[in-house]
């Protein structure tokens, strides 16, 4: 990057993840500009006043805090981490109908102050939140995204990796559809360098769905230990944001506006995607299987009755 290129990140929401965001985004250098926006305007000031001490040792970033949506003027990309958050027993679908309160206000004022930016959102629940957030702003659908099923797949990558002995970067494995309870892990495609995951030895049918049961359950498991989840979706976000800033079209499971999608239109959820410096610069097709598909279609079913 030439070194008068600026990329400004504001993320909308001060809580664990919005928090745990600015800081593995500071970690990484990804902003020259990071940006905090909450309600409570002391508590974002608080957060960042705490991050400026860490700049002798980061990357250096202009860091600010407001409680303005016209302090995200300029923002190449906008995170929303806004909302009420998952308790212990909840669903993400059980969010659905306070987080669209929430974000009938803000996202009005995000577009008046920045209308040209891309739009990530990580407010559960993401996909419905991702629709909700296209039908208010009327931007492009390339532009507005959920983190969708990105960290699902990590969790599977990683749950995979502990039982087969590979490192988790290595394994082409994804959690796709829902980024919740109907998600589903497309086994037809999943492979290392070619070789199929049930290929390896010792890695049985339900080794398998363990797998995904250990990923699809994780955010409950943590919930329940800790209260809420925020570093490894923290890491997620500078991972996007990173991609974004770099225009390197990596594919991510990602959620987005489906369109003729086997079939599907008119939904947000989780498919593969190419991200670069205009947000999603393609949807890719991936080869489901006939089960796959039939979960994909579930998926599709159940969020289309919360939009």
């Amino acid at each position: 990057m030439h070194k008068d290129y600026t990329f400004k990140i504001s993320i909308i929401g001060g809580g664990n993840v919005g928090a745990t965001a600015a800081y593995a985004l500071l970690l990484r250098g990804v902003a020259t500009h990071l940006n905090l926006i909450d309600v409570q305007k002391e508590k974002a000031e608080g957060i960042i006043l705490d991050l400026e001490h860490s700049l002798p040792f980061t990357s250096y970033a202009k860091l600010t805090a407001s409680d303005d949506f016209s302090s995200c003027k300029d923002s190449n990309l906008i995170v929303i981490t806004a909302g009420k958050k998952q308790e212990q027993g909840q669903t993400r679908l059980d969010l659905v109908n306070a987080n669209k309160k929430i974000f009938q206000t803000i996202i009005p004022q995000i577009v008046r102050s920045a209308p040209d930016s891309i739009i990530l959102v990580v407010t559960n629940p993401v996909d419905v939140m991702t629709y909700e957030t296209l039908k208010i702003s009327g931007l492009p659908p390339e532009r507005v995204f959920g983190s969708g099923t990105i960290l699902d797949s990590a969790r599977f990558q990683f749950h995979i990796s502990e039982k087969i002995g590979i490192h988790p970067r290595s394994i082409d494995a994804y959690i796709l559809g829902e980024h919740g309870d109907s998600s589903f892990p497309v086994w037809s495609f999943a492979n290392v360098l070619g070789k199929p995951i049930m290929e390896f030895e010792n890695f049985s049918e339900a080794m398998a769905q363990q797998c995904y049961e250990d990923a699809k359950n994780a955010a409950y498991r943590i919930i329940h230990d800790v209260g809420y989840t925020c570093y490894s979706i923290a890491t997620a976000i500078a991972e996007i944001a990173e991609n974004i800033k770099e225009d390197t079209h990596q594919v991510f499971p990602l959620s987005v506006l489906l369109k003729d999608y086997y079939g599907h239109s008119d939904v947000c959820l989780s498919v593969p995607c190419a991200l670069g410096k205009n947000g999603i610069e393609r949807i890719l097709k991936a080869p489901l299987d006939e089960e796959e598909q039939k979960a994909l279609s579930k998926s599709v079913e159940i969020l289309k009755k919360f939009q």
